[in-house]
């Protein structure tokens, strides 16, 4: 039998809830990954387009929009009893208008203990507390067998080509990348995602270049591009989703990042 709870979300926010939740709306695509595979008493009865993990089951899901724009009468229909978002991902805009006819709790993630925090707080606020814990306490376990660089790489991670993007500081993906030993060497620039130049990627000078598959696809002939510029650094084409696609994904990134450190430290 539900009852109102209220919680505190990652931004210092009251939101009462029907206890447990039964019908969940995810505006996050790692946070509906995660709310599928965990052990929760309600569902996830919406998503946004970008929610794409994990197949079969999200597509079963309706889609209520983007992470940035979604269609309010489609959430009007769905009766959510929870709608769930995140700091980076979604607009201030929308989620105040949102919160004026439903409870909207938002986490904030940026890096891998707000991430496993974030995995405990869902199964606090969706009434699966024990199994939920369980299941961050194995990520603990997995990212406690990474094995990071014996010999820190100065590296430069891409997320976008034209203009040319990086990952920076207080993200998630620099905190993937300090926890496998490679130094940054855009966290001078400014912003979370900074813009960057070729000169002045040569003038960082990076030891190791990281392409991502994601939200640009990198293929081999921007590798070659780059590779062309500093030929002395090491480039490497990488699966996104293991650097950036926290919540359960997290179980699968130790066993990637380790074969990745492995082949690295062979070059």
């Amino acid at each position: 039998m539900q009852q109102k709870r209220t919680f505190t979300d990652d931004l210092g926010r009251q939101v009462e809830i029907e206890f447990p939740p039964r019908r969940i709306i995810s505006l996050c695509p790692s946070q509906t990954e995660t709310l599928i595979r965990l052990p929760l008493p309600g569902q996830v009865v919406g998503r946004t387009r970008f929610c794409i993990h994990p197949r079969p089951e999200v597509e079963s899901v309706p889609r209520v929009g983007g992470t940035k724009e979604i269609k309010f009468d489609l959430i009007r229909e769905l009766q959510p009893d929870l709608i769930i978002g995140e700091k980076e991902e979604n607009t201030r805009e929308m989620i105040l208008e949102l919160e004026k006819e439903f409870p909207v709790f938002l986490t904030d993630v940026v890096d891998i203990p707000s991430a496993l925090r974030m995995i405990r707080t869902l199964g606090r606020i969706c009434g699966a507390e024990t199994g939920v814990n369980q299941v961050a306490d194995e990520i603990e376990r997995e990212f406690a067998r990474l094995k990071p660089l014996q010999n820190p790489l100065r590296t430069s991670y891409f997320i976008w080509r034209e203009p040319w993007m990086v990952a920076g500081n207080h993200t998630f993906i620099q905190s993937v990348l300090e926890t496998c030993g490679f130094e940054n060497v855009c966290l001078s620039l400014e912003g979370r995602y900074p813009e960057i130049s070729l000169n002045q990627l040569q003038e960082l000078d990076p030891q190791l270049i990281l392409l991502s598959s994601e939200p640009y696809p990198f293929r081999e002939k921007h590798l070659q591009e780059l590779q062309n510029l500093l030929p002395q650094a090491k480039i490497q084409l990488v699966d996104g989703e293991m650097f950036s696609w926290y919540g359960i994904r997290m179980l699968q990134m130790p066993p990637y990042l380790n074969q990745l450190l492995d082949r690295l430290e062979s070059l």
